[in-house]
């Protein structure tokens, strides 16, 4: 089987990424957004889905860190469909759910006090379903320095933007919710772990359908 991997290159006055994805890696990742809290989801999810990705962007930041959060997400989801070319013969589902091991879940993620629940359809019908986390749009996620203003947090409403626009790009049908938690850094951890979980599980191959696609259409 060849390797799933995708390089993607993008430039706009506002950003420039450079992403190269390997679907059937180890987890190891190198990422530099200029963001250290999306640097460290970045990582994350490359560990917890057990994909090489390669990832960096320099971006406007100085402005705000929106422009990089969703380009990033626009790079990704470009790589996944390159990477998955045709998806002959992968799950395309993905819950997180092992039927080796019923007892791990569908990639409900906890972490802490909060618990993520994340379901992904790599179908091309790009919709993403957001829920329960609306509260939470605007709060900032900061390190242990309170006197950070504004200007330096990573808001928690860019993560839906980094999830839209991944979603849009990889042309997927992705479900995020929180079905409880409190602290922001918290939940958007769990999303990212749920995300990557999922993800994994959508990806790999069932040998029960090899060189088929995952649908009676017979297309995607």
């Amino acid at each position: 089987m060849q390797p799933r991997k995708a390089q993607i290159k993008r430039d706009t006055g506002e950003t420039k990424i450079r992403l190269s994805l390997n679907i059937d890696g180890r987890g190891r990742s190198k990422i530099d957004t200029g963001i250290p809290f999306f640097d460290h989801m970045l990582t994350l999810f490359a560990r917890h889905a057990t994909m090489d990705l390669n990832l960096r962007c320099n971006g406007d930041v100085e402005v705000d860190h929106h422009h990089t959060v969703e380009d990033c997400g626009i790079v990704l989801g470009q790589a996944f469909v390159e990477a998955l070319g045709d998806k002959k013969g992968v799950r395309r589902y993905g819950t997180g759910f092992d039927p080796r091991n019923p007892f791990t879940g569908e990639a409900f993620v906890p972490m802490d006090e909060c618990l993520v629940r994340c379901v992904i359809d790599f179908s091309n019908r790009p919709h993403l379903a957001w829920r329960g986390l609306a509260r939470y749009q605007q709060k900032g996620i900061t390190d242990s320095d309170k006197s950070q203003d504004m200007s330096s947090m990573f808001r928690f409403g860019l993560a839906r933007e980094f999830f839209q626009a991944f979603t849009n790009d990889a042309r997927c049908n992705l479900h995020l919710e929180l079905l409880y938690g409190d602290e922001p850094h918290h939940i958007v951890e769990a999303l990212f772990k749920a995300f990557a979980r999922a993800a994994d599980f959508a990806c790999q191959h069932d040998p029960r359908i090899a060189g088929q696609l995952p649908s009676t259409k017979g297309k995607l």
